[in-house]
């Protein structure tokens, strides 16, 4: 089995890219480094750093062993914090994670029994990897595909709204029909969210669907393309409450009824009896 030791020794030594700074960091002599890359590198047959006198490189071998270094390094951790009961980390796709969580995690944690909370926000892909890969307690996603050994609850209905500039021509329309929206171009934002599905569901199996121009990645980057000018888009109501109440875009909901999305509260069924998911999920869910 590989030593956590050795690689962390490893992770720190390509973060510094110098043998003295990481042995400096570390708290270690500068020869207990060099050992314990040696012993990583002969235990995996393979040349992980080039020396020099300018300094060290990684090798092609040690960047590739790197991101598997530091899921490792976490899963220890992760480990040391399950067992003391002192820390939670929860993940959370982007949009939840920017604009709905937060104040849920800051009430949690107001609590005076409370654990640690490391709140891990990042797009909904990665926040399901993360949550198989044992990296996370708690995720909190626009999407997630049933698997085995996870339990997943619905935490609230949200539903989507039409975004435009104040000064588009459907900027005064209290609500839009799904005939009219199907007819439209729209901005698209994050990938893996499950927004097609749900417009897929949403429109029927022989549509008309909206189109879809550009490809933006974010809620962030719709938003400030449809204040510029750019388009109109789809995203979740509350993503967009402070520029509405600011003026700066109209959000017009969506007459007909199933433009929503399920947000969901995700964890490892092992974990469902844990004293500290229980807790973040009751206050959440309850």
């Amino acid at each position: 089995m590989l030593s956590l030791v050795w690689l962390k020794s490893f992770t720190t030594l390509v973060n510094h890219r110098s043998f003295h700074a990481a042995a400096q960091h570390l708290g270690i002599a500068q020869p207990t480094l060099s050992q314990h890359i040696q012993k990583l590198e002969g235990q995996l047959d393979t040349l992980l750093i080039r020396r020099s006198k300018a300094g060290c490189e990684p090798t092609r071998a040690a960047l590739a062993l790197m991101p598997i270094a530091l899921s490792m390094l976490r899963l220890e951790q992760r480990a040391r914090d399950a067992v003391g009961g002192t820390r939670l980390r929860v993940g959370a796709s982007s949009n939840i994670g920017i604009y709905l969580l937060q104040p849920h995690v800051r009430s949690f944690r107001n609590a005076p029994t409370a654990p640690e909370v490391d709140l891990v926000i990042d797009n909904n892909p990665a926040i399901a990897d993360q949550l198989t890969q044992g990296e996370l307690d708690i995720a909190i996603m626009e999407w997630w595909r049933p698997t085995s050994g996870f339990l997943a609850r619905d935490w609230r209905q949200e539903p989507m709204v039409l975004i435009t500039p104040p000064d588009h021509p459907c900027a005064h329309m209290k609500e839009i029909d799904r005939d009219t929206l199907s007819g439209m171009t729209l901005l698209g934002g994050e990938p893996g969210t499950g927004t097609g599905r749900i417009l897929a569901n949403f429109f029927g199996d022989s549509g008309p669907f909206p189109s879809v121009s550009m490809q933006l990645g974010s809620t962030e980057a719709v938003k400030q393309a449809v204040k510029a000018g750019l388009g109109v888009s789809l995203v979740l109501a509350a993503c967009v409450s402070e520029e509405v109440q600011a003026g700066t875009l109209k959000a017009i909901p969506v007459s007909d009824s199933g433009l929503a999305k399920s947000l969901m509260v995700i964890n490892p069924e092992a974990l469902t009896s844990h004293p500290s998911v229980s807790a973040f999920i009751r206050h959440l869910c309850y």
